[in-house]
């Protein structure tokens, strides 16, 4: 199967098993999408995620995070920067998701780094997307 959008396609994986309330979700690996998981895993969106070896691609295979009462901790997921358009900023206006309640994730001269932590190491990049 052919995706022109991986990073696209990695969130709807990742909201559609939240939505079935599955335990773990299987996503081709790419070195963005480990990128991305590991900073859900900092921030505290995910239990963990590990890759997997395989053929002819490895997998990543991340655990989802519930609150005692089976509600996802990840309430929402959006995807800002898309092939056809992409969206950049700079540290001044590094967007604040849900009132500093959520994440922006960014991909900047330093690496992916939540926007947050971009802020601080005085850098802007590639808007990739929101998490709340």
């Amino acid at each position: 199967m052919s995706v022109n959008d991986p990073i696209a396609d990695m969130l709807t994986r990742i909201r559609n098993a939240c939505m079935a309330r599955h335990a773990t979700v299987p996503i081709p690996s790419s070195k963005m999408k480990v990128a991305i998981a590991q900073i859900l895993k900092s921030e505290g969106f995910i239990h963990d995620f590990e890759v997997q070896p395989g053929t002819p691609r490895d997998t990543i295979v991340i655990r989802l995070k519930y609150t005692p009462d089976r509600q996802p901790v990840i309430t929402g997921l959006k995807r800002v920067s898309k092939p056809g358009l992409r969206v950049y900023s700079g540290r001044a206006e590094i967007p604040r998701v849900r009132g500093g309640l959520g994440l922006s994730i960014l991909s900047t001269p330093k690496g992916v780094m939540a926007g947050h932590e971009a802020w601080q190491a005085h850098v802007g990049g590639e808007v990739l997307c929101y998490v709340w």
